[in-house]
């Protein structure tokens, strides 16, 4: 049996006391010496054990002040809802208008090779054209979420919505746009997982590195296979996901 450094023991005993309150936002934390004495190590283990504890975003470094318990945000929920996907329209922008917060996004659009991963996902052949779309989305000019996705070339090429935010049906939801074509989606599988997020998510969303986020997995799905499928990351320290699913 592997034994625990004894760094990561002690921020493990430290992230509790914040989850359970007793240790609060705002609140001071011991000095690297103070923590040395209690937990009878070197100033060198305790300084890992806060430092990861930052990297994470639980603690936040004042220089020449110390370190404090970080100010967590105010967790909102988001609605993943087949019944606003169906309906037309941006769901992200019309679940934002429910919250009373204006829902803006920025896109980039590039034609690519489908990576053998996104080829078993829309059940195409590795290295075929996808329309590969990457989004920041935006409450109230804050960014909240990213999606990438992935489109096959064969069944969009020439089309009105080949482009996803572009031409007549820009900003409406996956849905509606294969519609606009013909294609009616059947389903819409969604796979959510966790992960500690990535440099360039970092950086977009104005998070710590070693933040944890969710990330959907879709797919829609119509009676020619799968039409579209894309990553959605969303960081768990704003937003959880709530799901409406009609019942028949």
């Amino acid at each position: 049996m592997t034994t625990q450094p004894v760094y990561l023991r002690i921020a493990d005993d430290l992230r509790r006391q914040i989850v359970d309150g007793r240790l609060a936002a705002g609140d001071k934390v011991p000095s690297r010496h103070e923590l040395a004495r209690e937990y009878e190590v070197s100033d060198r283990v305790a300084v890992q054990a806060v430092r990861l504890l930052v990297t994470e975003g639980y603690l936040e470094a004042r220089p020449g002040s110390g370190t404090y318990v970080r100010q967590r945000p105010t967790v909102r929920r988001m609605m993943r809802s087949w019944y606003r996907e169906s309906r037309g329209g941006s769901p992200f922008r019309a679940d934002m208008e429910e919250q009373s917060r204006a829902g803006t996004w920025t896109s980039s659009s590039t034609t690519e090779k489908a990576t053998p991963t996104v080829a078993e996902r829309l059940n195409i052949t590795e290295d075929d054209a996808v329309m590969c779309t990457q989004y920041v989305f935006r409450a109230d000019d804050e960014p909240v979420m990213l999606s990438t996705s992935w489109e096959p070339l064969a069944l969009t090429r020439g089309t009105a919505i080949m482009m996803p935010e572009q031409g007549p049906h820009a900003g409406q939801g996956v849905v509606a746009r294969m519609r606009a074509i013909g294609l009616d989606i059947a389903t819409a599988e969604e796979v959510l997982t966790a992960r500690a997020i990535l440099a360039n998510e970092a950086e977009l969303l104005h998070e710590p590195l070693g933040s944890i986020v969710m990330v959907v997995r879709r797919t829609y799905t119509g009676e020619q296979g799968p039409v579209e499928t894309a990553d959605i990351v969303v960081p768990v320290d704003r937003y959880e996901l709530a799901y409406i699913t009609p019942v028949e």
